[in-house]
């Protein structure tokens, strides 16, 4: 086994390493990877993020949102936690998770954690997870990659992960307590996380060896974080084609709006009400076809087409009700 430290918090950097050692530099044994992030949160390659997190609040919070190549669920990251990525060129093509889960759970049973493997892709310390992990394949070889909580801000995971009213969040909170769990309540008292992913790494590594990245390494993994990870059009335009349907009403009346959206962009919009308008409302319902299915983008292209048209309605309370 080869270790790979690449120094960095950005998600994107490290799925572009992911995707580098996988496909581009073989280094001739399986290659471990052992990272943190900034505050994110990973979408699986086939979930729809806008049914999966709070948009919003990921925006306001400046919570990075990425898209996995793997399958599975989303997870909310920080520097709390630990992802761990084994890259091997010489799997079979079936789905495997046990002989990769079980470094992980071995070196943290030697820690003193009651880890154990649980249903498809879990590891549990007393019944409570703290641990999904997913899998992916390419041309030439297997990607796995997890998760440990270790100090991670259990709150802020439900909040933003919390579709629901905001008034649900503090009952969402209380179920997730009870069903997940930071490694430190297990670890030896005073371990910091700094702390347990040095033994971490070095408890799975054991006899294996490190690599570090070249400068050369550097760029080539740069490139394939922007081109792959690093772009709203890949998070948000491989999301399956959902609808949308929001009623609000205002001072100058009520507004319902259906948006049909696919691979990330409005397809179609409808808007009906009993407001006032002084411009054709399908006028502009239909050339916001084609605009990003993003905050911002919906904004700005409705103020450019409405101009304040809706008697009483401000142009943003009504690109409100299209995308949150």
């Amino acid at each position: 086994m080869i270790y790979v430290n690449t120094n960095s918090k950005n998600v994107f950097y490290n799925f572009g390493a992911e995707m580098y050692f996988a496909d581009k530099k073989d280094l001739s044994d399986t290659v471990f990877l052992f990272w943190q992030t900034s505050p994110t949160l990973m979408t699986g390659k086939y979930q729809n993020p806008f049914e999966e997190i709070d948009t919003a609040y990921a925006r306001e919070k400046n919570i990075t949102v990425v898209r996995r190549n793997s399958g599975g669920g989303t997870i909310y990251t920080d520097e709390g936690g630990w992802q761990f990525s084994f890259i091997d060129r010489n799997a079979n093509s079936d789905i495997s998770f046990a002989e990769y889960m079980k470094p992980v759970v071995d070196a943290l049973v030697r820690l003193g954690v009651p880890a154990e493997r649980s249903g498809r892709n879990d590891i549990l310390a007393g019944g409570r997870k703290f641990s999904g992990n997913a899998q992916y394949k390419t041309d030439n070889a297997t990607v796995h990659h997890g998760s440990l909580l270790f100090s991670t801000d259990i709150e802020e995971m439900v909040r933003a992960t919390t579709v629901d009213e905001y008034k649900f969040t503090s009952k969402s909170i209380k179920s997730v307590k009870d069903r997940v769990v930071n490694l430190c309540e297990f670890a030896p008292g005073g371990m910091t996380s700094e702390a347990f992913g040095e033994y971490m790494v070095k408890e799975i590594l054991r006899e294996g060896s490190e690599y570090f990245i070249t400068e050369e390494d550097d760029r080539e993994i740069k490139a394939l974080a922007k081109e792959f990870f690093a772009v709203p059009e890949r998070i948000y335009g491989l999301t399956p084609r959902f609808s949308v349907k929001e009623k609000g009403r205002f001072k100058g009346g009520s507004v319902q709006v259906e948006v049909d959206v696919k691979k990330g962009k409005i397809a179609a919009l409808n808007i009906t009400g009993d407001f006032f308008s002084s411009k054709e409302v399908a006028f502009i319902a239909q050339n916001m076809v084609g605009c990003p299915y993003e905050k911002q983008a919906v904004t700005e292209k409705f103020k450019q087409l409405s101009g304040g048209a809706f008697y009483g309605i401000s142009d943003e309370e009504i690109a409100n009700l299209i995308v949150e």
